[in-house]
């Protein structure tokens, strides 16, 4: 098994600490039997140009070839240690950071590192069966991309695990390759990644809301005074960028293909293409499922992870102050049957503080849509957000009804719109029926526009998905 390890790249020096090694020894099979029981379904012997990290140099982390997925180099990398780096936030401002885990900061640590890690092998689950009805062999070798990479995510965040939290850490690895996403018996810890993804709609929102949302988380424990787990997701980050622009220009294609029909003066649901209304309810469900994800509006757990070092803001270090300190933050929520403005600490607001900088990003991508739209010549239609507070389930709006427009309303009438706001069964099905694979190299399904350009200075009629025996 030395040997199979070895095959691993790694900045970690695995094999100079003997009992870490043989913990994942022990992990590494059990890894790849998940790979095979649930990863992409029907094409583990294909061979796929594939982006592999084998260092962190800008030469060595986008190193493309071909190559089956099960052999796939699953790396563990963390990025170079800053010298004399100190804890930039909270309580421990100024602090020498730490190479080893606080034993006051041990269970919420372990529980963080767990969530996120939770999240890598969920996507990969939910995205299993979407290779057979590719729009494109550009696509397909997109899907795969990412797949393998949540795959090399997760080999970061079980690293942690086994380095840093003997027994505990070791049992938790292997607990995230025992859940199932959408199991009854055994769901991942966060409900946006236990959704089915049935279709490459919903994959190419899932890419730009619900991945968006683990640039935001990723990029708040970037900041964290446990230095390892800063140094890991700050490289995870550079991969992650990938996931939001397969979903970004996945969607955004798909919003051109509708405007070409539109402005042609033809339906698009008659020209097997996504119409402009399922657009917009695929968007209010998928933005407001990863909204819940940032965890609720007011948290005293966001609170204790600032004040402790554990857990920053976006772009810490970017910000004047670090300590949040007798601020507040303003927020309305709803208290007796209406919406009342609060003044909240603003340590306690954390998790809104995060959500606001991804409602922006999330922002500039509708901008880009509706900018294909007008270019188009579509005139007089506008795919927007839906208000935070619309379809919650998490924080004080959860249990309660809000239109798009965040005003409260009755469950009646929530119910009665229910179908213009939200996908329905119907709404599925009519998806469903436009998913037919697509694999001859440069053809494009009949629902999404050619991208500007292939992968890597290839061009977009580049085989890059090839069959077993080629």
């Amino acid at each position: 098994m030395a040997q199979a390890l070895e095959t691993i790249p790694n900045n970690v020096d695995l094999s100079s600490d003997r009992r870490l090694q043989r913990a994942l020894e022990q992990w590494q099979p059990n890894f790849l039997q998940w790979w095979n029981e649930v990863g992409p379904d029907g094409f583990q012997a294909h061979q796929i140009y594939l982006r592999t990290a084998i260092s962190v140099e800008a030469n060595g982390w986008a190193h493309f070839d071909f190559v089956r997925m099960p052999e796939y180099r699953w790396g563990i990398f963390l990025e170079p240690k800053e010298k004399e780096r100190v804890i930039g936030f909270g309580d421990v401002i100024g602090a020498p950071v730490w190479e080893e885990v606080p034993g006051e900061h041990r269970n919420a640590l372990r529980r963080i590192i767990v969530t996120q890690a939770d999240t890598e092998p969920a996507s990969v689950e939910q995205q299993r069966m979407l290779g057979k009805t590719c729009p494109s062999m550009y696509d397909l070798r997109n899907l795969f991309q990412v797949n393998v990479e949540e795959g090399r995510h997760l080999w970061a965040m079980v690293y942690l695990l086994h380095r840093f939290f003997g027994r505990d850490g070791r049992e938790e690895a292997d607990e995230l390759l025992q859940r199932r996403s959408g199991s009854s018996d055994k769901p991942r810890i966060l409900n946006a990644f236990n959704e089915p993804i049935d279709d490459w709609l919903s994959f190419f929102m899932f890419t730009m809301f619900t991945d968006r949302d683990g640039k935001y988380q990723l990029a708040a424990l970037a900041q964290s005074g446990f230095d390892p787990l800063a140094r890991t997701t700050r490289f995870m980050l550079t991969e992650e960028a990938h996931h939001l622009f397969v979903g970004e220009t996945g969607v955004d294609r798909i919003v051109q293909r509708c405007a070409e029909l539109m402005a042609a003066g033809k339906d698009p649901r008659a020209s097997g293409a996504v119409p402009f209304e399922l657009i917009q309810k695929y968007i209010n469900f998928w933005f407001s499922l990863s909204l819940d994800l940032f965890g609720g509006e007011v948290s005293s757990n966001a609170a204790d992870f600032f004040a402790s070092g554990l857990k920053g803001r976006f772009r810490e270090d970017t910000l004047e102050e670090h300590k949040a300190v007798g601020q507040t933050y303003r927020m309305e929520v709803p208290e007796a049957g209406k919406l009342v403005e609060q003044e909240v600490p603003l340590r306690n607001a954390m998790n809104e503080v995060l959500r606001d900088e991804y409602v922006k990003d999330c922002q500039r991508g509708l901008d880009r849509w509706n900018k294909t739209l007008q270019k188009a010549g579509v005139k007089g239609m506008t795919l927007r957000l839906p208000h935070r507070r619309f379809h919650r389930s998490v924080g004080p709006c959860a249990g309660l009804f809000f239109d798009p427009d965040g005003k409260l309303i009755s469950e009646a009438e929530f119910k009665a719109q229910e179908g213009e706001w939200l996908p329905t069964a119907e709404d599925r099905a009519f998806v469903k029926s436009l998913m037919h694979p697509v694999v001859e190299p440069g053809k494009m399904a009949s629902w999404v526009a050619a991208p500007p350009k292939g992968i890597n200075g290839m061009p977009i009629e580049f085989e890059y998905v090839r069959p077993p025996d080629a």
